[in-house]
């Protein structure tokens, strides 16, 4: 139960604190004294909100008393009752007793019941602020060390090290060089194919650099069309054009001190090309519908699916944007050029969803491991942790068999073929030359192989797929060589 706001009626009249106690007792705590020396014994020993006071007594006046609270008792609300308003003791209280209220006598018990209220709302109020401003204090240094720690979590997790691979990847080799150019304040253009995680590897690069406690922005410059790239990077003007309702700040602008990546440079226009030119030469942005420049101190990292170099020879992307861009070129291996990496990366990938979906599995079979590191995931790393997730959707099991795997990525490894030339999802890899005889049989034991991976290698299962006997299916396993662990064994 909470305890009520407490009041103190101080009065020589021992009738006039009886009526005042009557009227506030229904609401409130309340504490009565005939003196000033009572007054204070309840004071020390009570937790008083709010004084009501008469202003004449013997010995000791209520101005007089309250100022002795004000000094002691700063918090709490000071009200004189009085039937006398002589100038001389009202200036008395406001300067010396800092009293909240004046209440003449004879007053009414709905004005003492609302003065009473208002003073002990005003004295919560007080403890409020005190309170918050305390605790503002104390948080402010708990702020401080949560952001520090926030900030060390983050580089943690963009660190080099957090770019998944094995022992003796390529990537290792790329990991270095950039780890090496993250401490210098140049450009760095970072080439791969899509998925490879070029904004990995532009993020570590920041986290590592001097201006790693600054921000970092991304912009996808392939998805966005011109004139909402422009305001996106460099701003725009209120009213500058239709749309413009506010005047914006450009990541450029917001990014000062940091660092800006250009995701998919190759993909903008040859008028935008000139602008991104011009702030690389000048350090100048100059917002859309704006006449003034402002400078900015920006890094610019930069990547690229497209050979840059091939568009510079055929007049598609500035050579001179080129160069700006170019100080150092990093370029992001294909997962298919770093085969050995997909069983790591993989069982990663695993680990991040299962925890993030809370679905536990153990991790995947040999055979789904070699399935795996045999097909050219196209996609890299994006496709990879598709498959994954959708194999983590699919099992009922502790662990991921390769009965799981889409279709197209068993049929890569039963036909042994890493050419990218493949046909459609749906459709088997051809060889591409030989005698129609080899051709067809070559057909024939990627069928009988997807067949028995997708029957998770239950023959029985197989053989009515495939309109075989269990005699049949042996025999032409026999004749091809196809055994549990043959075809996939190497990973």
């Amino acid at each position: 139960m909470n305890r009520r706001p407490a009041i103190l009626v101080v009065d020589d009249e021992p009738r006039s604190v009886e009526v005042i106690a009557r009227v506030l007792d229904e609401e409130f705590d309340v504490f009565t004294a005939l003196n000033a020396e009572e007054a204070r014994r309840i004071l020390e020993n009570e937790w008083i909100q709010v004084i009501f006071c008469d202003q004449r007594m013997p010995q000791t006046s209520g101005v007089a008393l309250l100022t002795e609270v004000r000094e002691r008792w700063p918090d709490i609300l000071r009200i004189i009752v009085t039937g006398y308003t002589e100038p001389e003791d009202m200036i008395g209280a406001i300067n010396d007793a800092g009293i909240y209220q004046f209440i003449p006598k004879p007053w009414h018990p709905d004005q003492l019941l609302l003065a009473a209220r208002n003073a002990a709302h005003l004295f919560q109020l007080q403890r409020d602020h005190e309170r918050l401003n305390l605790e503002m204090k104390l948080t402010a240094g708990n702020a401080e060390a949560r952001l520090g720690a926030l900030e060390a979590r983050v580089k943690q997790n963009f660190h080099f090290d957090t770019l998944v691979r094995a022992p003796g990847s390529p990537l290792s080799q790329v990991c270095t060089r950039a780890a090496q150019v993250a401490t210098f304040d140049v450009p760095v253009l970072i080439h791969g194919e899509t998925g490879t995680g070029k904004e990995l590897l532009a993020r570590a690069i920041h986290y590592s650099s001097l201006r790693s406690d600054r921000p970092f922005f991304a912009v996808n410059c392939g998805a966005i069309p011109d004139e909402l790239l422009e305001s996106e990077l460099f701003g725009h003007k209120k009213g500058s054009f239709t749309g413009a309702h506010v005047t914006r700040i450009g990541l450029l602008d917001q990014a000062d001190g940091g660092t800006i990546f250009l995701d998919e440079i190759g993909d903008v226009s040859p008028a935008f090309q000139v602008k991104l030119l011009r702030f690389l030469q000048e350090g100048e942005i100059r917002p859309v519908g704006s006449n003034e420049a402002k400078r900015v101190n920006v890094r610019v990292l930069a990547a690229t699916h497209r050979d840059l170099k091939g568009e510079v020879a055929r007049a598609r992307f500035r050579e001179d944007l080129y160069y700006r861009l170019s100080a150092m070129v990093l370029t992001l291996p294909a997962l298919r050029e770093r085969r050995a990496d997909i069983p790591v990366l993989a069982q990663s990938v695993l680990d991040a969803l299962s925890s993030q979906h809370g679905k536990r599995v153990r991790g995947f079979s040999d055979e789904t491991l070699a399935c795996m590191s045999a097909y050219d995931w196209p996609g890299n790393v994006r496709e990879l942790q598709n498959e994954v997730t959708r194999m983590l959707v699919l099992t009922e099991r502790d662990s991921l068999s390769a009965d799981l795997l889409s279709p197209h990525v068993v049929r890569a490894a039963a036909a042994e073929t890493r050419a990218p030339e493949t046909l459609a999802n749906s459709a088997i890899a051809l060889p591409e030359s030989g005698p129609l005889k080899d051709r067809i049989e070559r057909m024939e034991a990627t069928i009988l192989t997807e067949t028995l991976v997708r029957c998770r290698w239950n023959k029985s299962r197989a053989a009515e797929e495939l309109g075989l006997s269990r005699v049949g299916l042996r025999a032409k396993l026999d004749r091809y060589g196809i055994a549990r662990g043959g075809a996939f064994g190497q990973h």
